[in-house]
């Protein structure tokens, strides 16, 4: 029988210019190499560095870090009390983990629609889908680009809801100087592979509030009101400890804790490298017939994730025939998001219009370390 050949998607060597390229350097590698000389691999001192200093650069009181976005989504959820009968408005336009973690709490998530101008949630989407049983919003900073939180928050306080922002794509991305995460009552980061920020898998939770960060901190740990450290010192029995309330096991180790600090010390630099390429695209891309570049306020930091392009179809070309020639000619490139609406599982949650703007939806390529010399390829390929 003959073998058929194995091929790697991420590092085919026809491939000129990659989609997404982690950036692991050799003093993440030293940093990570300490961390196994250690005892402690789990809910230690390096949890506690990378949470604190997490805090202080979003700017906020509480910082607990997870096992990934979506629970920290969920755990979130649950320490705002959402569960069954509840509903929570979320974008078709985004990651299904948003609308999972919904799920996981017996709540019914609501698709809203999205603004044409920048993919985030829809302010007059969000209205129309309240109900007596609506409980709380997720806005989505789509590809790092902020919603319009206080227009958000204005609406929340009308209708007595809460708001979980899902800050996935947005570590760096400010409005007014106030970091995205800080505006509802908690901000949910993802630490992926392919994000600005990767330990990789990976998350964290940001909140003002003490009762909430109490209450996240328990349901990560199985509902242990001791940590590792603690139940290991010299203060006592390392089994004498007391189950609050049944959790999870979502905890956030040492080595990806240490990985995730030494990592956010490089992210202003490395977001400003972001801006620097996607600016180019933007220069370059955006008086060309048949394409819509993305937008930035002045009032506000993008971090800068994505860069996501509208093609708008005609006669001769379309969105899919111009990824099949990126990937000829060694350019990879990929769509975020289908919309939730498609899906099997979420059909039934609702419907909206995102579907034609999937159509047109392209993500360049855009990381750290792309060149001039690759962004050119991609624009003269365009």
């Amino acid at each position: 029988m003959k073998k058929t050949k194995k091929i790697d998607a991420f590092n085919d060597s026809k491939i000129k210019v990659p989609f997404v390229l982690p950036e692991i350097t050799s003093n993440d590698k030293k940093i990570i190499l300490q961390v196994l000389n250690n005892n402690l691999l789990t809910d230690g001192p390096n949890l506690k560095n990378f949470e604190n200093k997490f805090a202080k650069f979003t700017g906020s009181k509480y910082a607990i870090g997870v096992s990934n976005a979506t629970a920290a989504l969920q755990l979130s959820l649950k320490a705002i009390g959402i569960g069954k009968g509840d509903e929570v408005i979320v974008p078709d336009i985004t990651f299904v983990a948003t609308a999972n973690a919904v799920i996981f709490t017996n709540a019914t998530p609501v698709i809203a629609d999205v603004s044409e101008d920048d993919f985030n949630i829809s302010l007059s989407s969000i209205e129309k889908s309240i109900t007596k049983r609506t409980k709380a919003i997720i806005p989505v900073h789509f590809a790092g680009k902020p919603c319009q939180m206080l227009k958000i928050k204005n609406l929340a306080k009308k209708y007595n809801l809460k708001i979980i922002e899902d800050c996935a794509h947005g570590i760096g991305s400010r409005i007014n100087k106030k970091h995205v995460g800080t505006f509802g009552e908690t901000g949910c980061f993802s630490f992926y592979p392919t994000k600005n920020l990767t330990t990789f898998e990976g998350g964290m939770v940001i909140t003002n509030s003490k009762k909430i960060a109490e209450k996240i901190k328990l349901l990560r740990n199985h509902g242990i009101m001791k940590s590792l450290q603690d139940r290991f010192s010299n203060k006592g029995k390392p089994w004498d400890y007391d189950v609050l309330l049944p959790g999870y096991n979502y905890r956030l180790d040492e080595i990806r804790s240490a990985l995730g600090a030494n990592q956010l010390k490089r992210l202003i630099p490395n977001n400003k490298k972001r801006q620097n390429a996607f600016h180019y695209y933007n220069l370059s891309l955006k008086k060309k017939i048949g394409l819509i570049t993305p937008k930035m306020e002045k009032n506000e930091v993008h971090s800068c994730h994505l860069y996501v392009l509208r093609i708008k179809k005609s006669k001769s070309y379309s969105r899919d025939m111009v990824f099949q020639k990126f990937l000829k000619n060694g350019i990879r490139s990929s769509v975020h998001y289908k919309p939730l609406h498609e899906f099997s599982v979420y059909k039934k949650y609702g419907k909206t219009n995102s579907k034609k703007l999937f159509k047109e939806f392209l993500s360049l390529p855009l990381y750290p370390q792309i060149t001039k010399k690759q962004q050119n390829l991609v624009i003269k390929n365009l």
